[in-house]
């Protein structure tokens, strides 16, 4: 049986960080880079055990969304993956279901980027597609991110998110979203 552990990225250990490095890379087909390990830390995790094997790992980490002029306290969900072999047995719901209390007690607006295969995944669960565009505040100013549009969903827990129109990320290194 699966044990769920939460914990801030300051009561992680080497030994933990490594096992998500090396879970994550198992569960993206092209693996993970060092940006996007960096992206899930520095928040909350949901991580699923069995014994002292890692078979799935969640983040939410705050970053700044703006909308319409505004700039949105986010819950931003990141690392999400679950071993192989443990898959289509709950555990993504169950990490999903964890870092959600998180955004819903801590922030006005969730958020993550995801692929087409995990689209029913999180509308499943009440994340809805954002309709509008997509853009970075970047260095050199707001850039339009195309190749997002369409991949960005938002839990609103507060936030109004009427009218559509732009949501902007804060700038980081690496994949942006």
């Amino acid at each position: 049986m699966a044990e769920l552990r939460i914990l801030h990225t300051s009561g992680l250990d080497l030994e933990e960080i490594t096992a998500i490095r090396v879970l994550l890379d198992c569960a993206f087909r092209d693996g993970i880079t060092d940006h996007d390990l960096e992206h899930a830390l520095g928040g909350v995790h949901a991580m699923l055990w069995e014994g002292r094997e890692l078979i799935g790992h969640a983040s939410v980490v705050q970053r700044r969304l703006l909308h319409e002029g505004r700039a949105l306290r986010t819950g931003y969900v990141e690392g999400v993956g679950v071993r192989a072999d443990r898959r289509r047995l709950g555990h993504g719901a169950t990490m999903m279901a964890a870092v959600e209390d998180v955004v819903r007690r801590a922030y006005v607006l969730g958020a993550l980027s995801a692929g087409e295969g995990a689209a029913p995944f999180y509308a499943s669960r009440g994340w809805q597609q954002w309709p509008g565009t997509s853009s970075v505040l970047a260095p050199n100013g707001r850039i339009h991110t195309p190749e997002e549009d369409g991949g960005i969903w938002v839990l609103p827990v507060t936030a109004d998110l009427s009218g559509g129109s732009d949501l902007a990320c804060d700038w980081r290194d690496g994949d942006v979203w």
